[in-house]
C-alpha cells in the first residue's frame, strides 16, 4: 500500500517533553560554528498565497554542506565522553552526508571512521567521505542493507555504532543525534522572531527515516503557552515508508527505488522516531524527482542554491497546496508564515 499524502488532525493538540539544551550551548563552543542563514522569499510566498516564506539554508554547517554535522558532533561527543584508551572507530551506514559528518568529527577529534555506503551513492560523495580519511566499504544494496553491514562491523572491540537511524535495542546514539538537530529549530525561532514574523504557521521537513522530522516534532510540540505550527513532511514518491506507514498506523518497511533525493531514500523509518511521526506530524506527502528539480531551480534563481533534499519541502508544499482541502488541513491562509527547511546544498552529498 502506497499513497502520496495523508493526515493527522489531532497532531497540533499533541504534546512530548522537551529535548535537552545542552547541545546548542556545545554546537556554539565548536569552531566555524554560527547560525545557518534563513532568508525570506516574497516570491515564493506571493506564489504559494502565504504571507511570508523563509527557508533555512544548511549549505554550510560546520564547514560541510548539510545539516548533519549538528547531530554527528554532538552524538559523538557523548558517545566518547569519559572514553579513555586508544583512538576508537567510528562506524556508520550512509547516502553521503551523515558519513561524511562522521568522517570529519573523527578525523578533528584523532579518532577512526569506517562509513558503509549503500549502492547508488554518487562517486563524488564516496569520495568526499574519503577525504575525511575514512575506511569505505561500498554494499550492492540499498540502504537498510548498509545499515545492517554497519551494525555487524560495530560489534568488532574497539568500534562504535554512530547510525542516524534506530531499531529496538539501538536507540541511545540515534537519541543523541535528534538532539543535536534541535540546534536548528533553536535558530529558526530566533531568526524568524528578529525578521518580525513571530512564529511560524507551517513548518515543512524533508524525510529519511525520520529523525530530523523527530527533532522538529519534539521542538514544536513541546512548547507550552504558544501556538503550536502545522509541521508537514515530505519524502520521495520512490521511498514512501513514512507515508505508508502513517496510512497503515504501524512502521512498515516499503521497497525503495532510485531517485535524486538520495539522502531521503530509506525504506524504514527509525523505531525512536515513529512515535513522534504518527502522533505529531500534521501530514505528509510524497514527491517526484521532476517536481524536486523544478523546486531546486526556483530556489536557485532566488539565491537558495538547494540540493535534491534541500529543494523537497518547496516541492512538497507546492503539491500540498494544489490538492483539494489540503491548504485546510494545514491551517494555512494569506497571513500565514512559512519555513522550508532546506537540509543540504547543491553539492549533493546526501544523508
Amino acid at each position: 500500500m502506497t499513497t502520496d499524502w495523508v493526515t493527522r488532525p489531532a497532531a497540533r493538540t499533541w504534546t512530548c517533553p522537551p529535548a535537552p539544551p545542552e547541545a546548542r550551548a556545545f554546537h556554539a563552543t565548536l569552531p566555524g560554528y554560527h547560525p545557518t542563514p534563513l532568508p525570506e522569499l516574497p516570491a515564493l510566498a506571493e506564489e504559494l498565497g502565504v504571507g511570508r516564506l523563509f527557508v533555512k539554508d544548511e549549505s554550510d554547517r560546520l564547514g560541510l554542506p548539510a545539516f548533519k554535522a549538528l547531530g554527528a558532533s554532538w552524538a559523538i561527543h557523548r558517545a566518547l565522553a569519559g572514553r579513555t584508551g586508544p583512538p576508537a572507530t567510528l562506524v556508520t551506514a550512509t547516502d553521503g552526508n551523515h558519513g561524511r559528518a562522521v568522517a570529519h568529527v573523527a578525523r578533528l577529534l584523532g579518532q577512526h571512521a569506517h562509513v558503509f555506503v549503500p549502492a547508488g551513492v554518487s562517486p563524488e560523495a564516496v569520495a568526499a567521505i574519503a577525504a575525511e580519511q575514512a575506511r569505505i566499504t561500498e554494499v550492492p544494496g540499498p540502504y537498510d542493507e548498509a545499515v545492517r553491514q554497519a551494525a555487524r562491523a560495530a560489534e568488532q572491540p574497539g568500534a562504535l555504532l554512530i547510525q542516524d537511524t534506530a531499531w529496538p535495542g539501538y536507540e541511545q546514539v540515534p537519541g543523541w543525534i535528534v538532539e543535536g538537530y534541535s540546534t536548528l529549530c533553536a535558530e529558526v525561532d530566533d531568526q524568524v522572531a528578529a525578521a518580525g514574523a513571530g512564529g511560524p504557521d507551517l513548518v515543512v521537513v524533508p524525510v529519511g527515516v525520520g529523525s530530523l522530522a523527530q527533532a522538529v516534532i519534539t521542538h514544536y510540540r513541546s512548547r507550552t503557552g504558544g501556538r503550536s505550527p502545522a509541521l508537514l513532511a515530505v519524502e520521495p514518491e520512490t521511498a514512501a515508508c513514512v507515508t505508508t506507514s502513517l496510512a497503515l498506523g504501524r512502521p512498515v518497511t516499503v521497497a525503495t527505488g532510485e531517485t535524486a533525493m538520495a539522502g531521503l531514500n530509506c525504506g524504514t523509518p527509525s523505531s525512536l522516531a515513529w512515535p513522534y511521526l504518527d502522533e505529531g506530524l500534521d501530514a505528509a506527502i510524497t514527491v517526484s524527482d521532476a517536481a524536486g528539480a523544478r523546486a531546486a531551480r526556483d530556489l536557485a534563481a532566488l539565491g537558495v542554491h538547494a540540493g535534491p533534499c534541500g529543494a523537497a519541502p518547496l516541492a512538497g508544499l507546492r503539491a500540498a497546496l494544489a490538492g483539494p482541502g489540503r491548504r485546510e488541513a494545514l491551517g494555512l491562509g494569506p497571513e500565514s508564515v512559512v519555513v522550508l527547511l532546506s537540509t543540504e546544498g547543491v553539492a549533493q552529498l546526501r544523508t
